[in-house]
């Protein structure tokens, strides 16, 4: 699609009475010579095996903002996984990522608001770039706060004093207001990075020429995340048909009894709760699987729902499902994508991840891939150019498209209108 130049697409806005985003951009600084807290989002998929990354495409993406601070003593922040989960590791393998892309020296330190982490940012030079250790090895990092209480939190009351300039450009995390995101904006001055700024630009630009039916493929496993999300787009129009994958698609199907024995997953008796008002509520919107795959041995076994027994591991949808959902895609006038559609990581089990985002690039809607995980498929199947949006963003893209304000974007409107002020 053609792209709006930033502040075209802000008039274009205000001309259609539609909210505008009025938040700084690099181009609002002068850079050169400042210390700049980066934060970025390079939460990328880990194999649980190799504990090697499988997926680069965020850290990709942070390239472009970084070269545009070459002039800067750039520090660069990031989270990687949830504490407990699989995929919480340290950044070191994210470091050398960056330097080959960045084709530099990129430094590296294990810590994060300790002696030697400020003493690596005192220490920079311009031009020079630092990554931190993953961010939520900080216990403050794995809650949300008010800018006003992340304002005061001991890792930006620390590391606040060391930087002359706060660029977000995380916004897969953007609805989440960890202190990273809204805390050191409300203690600096601000500004959108590349990607944010291009997010919002796109974003708005395609849902300007979105039209009905909206038909939403949702899968992964954050489950308590997407059901809200789901009320909102359904109750916002933006969601005529929803079609469910993955974790979520099971607890769907535990909601409408068809599935008789417990998942397993945290939160189980709410989240199937929630499912089953949200039935009750839209009864003509929700789509769950006919048919599944499970692993068995190994392998890959293919049964009817109805056949499911205890103990079974459900990875994948089957052939019969991924045909009715594809249907449903191929009548749609726009299409959103977010999550993978079973255990994609197996070999046995890519089929209806791949199959759903071939339907999608296939179709002649109006579309939009999202997700990390998604957009490193999507990738290696080559549909990159058949897409109208892709976006490594998974929920923060979810809630942008309810027209909900997410945290990032109001700390950035905040700091846009104190430095203005």
């Amino acid at each position: 699609m053609q792209n709006f130049h930033f502040e075209q697409l802000k008039e274009f806005n205000q001309e259609e009475n539609r909210n505008s985003v009025n938040v700084l951009t690099l181009d609002d600084f002068d850079l050169k010579g400042k210390t700049i807290f980066l934060r970025v989002d390079m939460n990328c998929p880990i194999d649980p095996e190799s504990m090697e990354i499988s997926g680069t495409k965020r850290i990709e993406e942070a390239i472009e903002t970084i070269k545009s601070l070459e002039e800067a003593k750039v520090v660069i922040t990031s989270h990687q996984g949830r504490v407990g989960n699989k995929d919480y590791t340290g950044m070191d393998k994210h470091a050398l990522v960056l330097e080959k892309l960045l084709n530099k020296k990129v430094k590296y330190v294990e810590d994060v608001i300790g002696i030697a982490a400020q003493n690596e940012i005192k220490n920079l030079k311009n031009g020079e770039v630092l990554l931190l250790d993953n961010l939520r090895l900080c216990a403050e990092e794995n809650y949300e706060f008010s800018p006003e209480d992340a304002a005061k939190t001991i890792m930006v009351k620390r590391l606040s004093k060391l930087f002359d300039l706060c660029v977000l450009d995380s916004f897969p995390s953007a609805h989440r207001a960890h202190p990273s995101i809204v805390g050191f904006p409300h203690m600096l001055p601000a500004c959108a990075g590349r990607i944010v700024e291009r997010e919002v630009r796109n974003l708005d630009e395609i849902m300007t020429v979105a039209k009905a039916p909206h038909v939403i493929v949702l899968g992964g496993s954050k489950v308590p995340d997407r059901l809200e999300a789901i009320k909102m787009l359904i109750e916002n129009g933006r969601a005529d048909h929803v079609l469910l994958t993955g974790v979520i698609a099971n607890v769907f199907m535990r909601a409408q009894a068809r599935l008789k024995f417990p998942l397993g997953i945290k939160r189980e008796e709410e989240v199937v709760a929630k499912a089953h008002s949200l039935i009750g509520e839209y009864p003509d919107v929700f789509s769950t699987p006919v048919d599944i795959a499970i692993d068995k041995d190994g392998e890959r076994v293919e049964l009817d729902v109805r056949e499911i027994q205890k103990g079974d591991k459900i990875y994948d949808l089957g052939p019969k499902t991924v045909e009715f959902y594809s249907k449903l895609i191929a009548g749609a006038g726009t299409v959103f994508i977010s999550g993978p559609a079973g255990f994609f990581e197996k070999d046995n089990f890519r089929y209806g991840t791949i199959s759903m985002l071939e339907a999608v690039a296939n179709s002649m809607a109006t579309t939009i891939v999202s997700g990390g995980h998604l957009t490193s498929v999507l990738k290696s199947q080559g549909l990159e150019s058949k897409i109208n949006h892709i976006s490594t963003a998974g929920g923060a893209l979810v809630l942008y498209l309810t027209g909900e304000k997410l945290p990032m974007i109001k700390a950035l409107e905040a700091a846009a209108k104190k430095h203005q002020s």
